[in-house]
């Protein structure tokens, strides 16, 4: 600075994020509902799963599981598309059906991922204690799972045009 150069100070409610900026708190604000709808629907899966499995399929815990997974499921299509999601959404049934399919389709590979770190873990590596089992599946399978819906969500499913068009006008 010289001394012909005037400093100027501006209120942080005066400063307008641009480009790469408003980029990163959409997607903050993305991953935090994101975050917040999972941790949700994991609570979901585990009351039905519990509530089936004591109630009427109380011999039958994969049949519980199933019915579980697909609730939650179901529930996490529902608040993804309304909340996190809620700019990129399709309209249009046929759209909305696609959508639906690839949510589906993109859930069950996550699923994939965390079942391939538990198998690599267990039978591959060896490592066989519950402790093991826990942490591959229900935590390095869950995060790589997690990060991989994340993507897949914001890349493929929640992609209409319009709200394409949109973004690339007000860029």
């Amino acid at each position: 600075m010289t001394s012909t150069d005037t400093l100027v100070v501006v209120p942080p409610e005066q400063v307008v994020p641009t480009g790469r900026l408003t980029r990163l708190i959409a997607t903050s604000r993305q991953l935090v509902s994101f975050g917040a709808i999972g941790a949700f629907c994991f609570l979901v899966d585990l009351g039905v799963y519990n509530l089936l499995r004591f109630t009427v399929l109380d011999d039958k815990p994969i049949a519980a599981k199933v019915g579980s997974a697909v609730i939650s499921t179901a529930v996490a299509w529902v608040l993804n598309r309304s909340i996190t999601f809620r700019a990129e959404r399709t309209s249009g049934r046929r759209e909305t059906l696609r959508e639906g399919a690839l949510f589906a389709l993109t859930n069950l590979i996550g699923l994939g991922i965390a079942a391939a770190c538990l198998f690599v873990s267990h039978y591959l590596l060896g490592f066989t204690s519950t402790l093991a089992d826990n942490v591959a599946g229900n935590g390095v399978g869950l995060v790589l799972g997690t990060v991989f819906r994340f993507a897949a969500y914001k890349a493929l499913v929640f992609r209409s045009r319009d709200a394409r068009r949109t973004k690339e006008l007000t860029e």
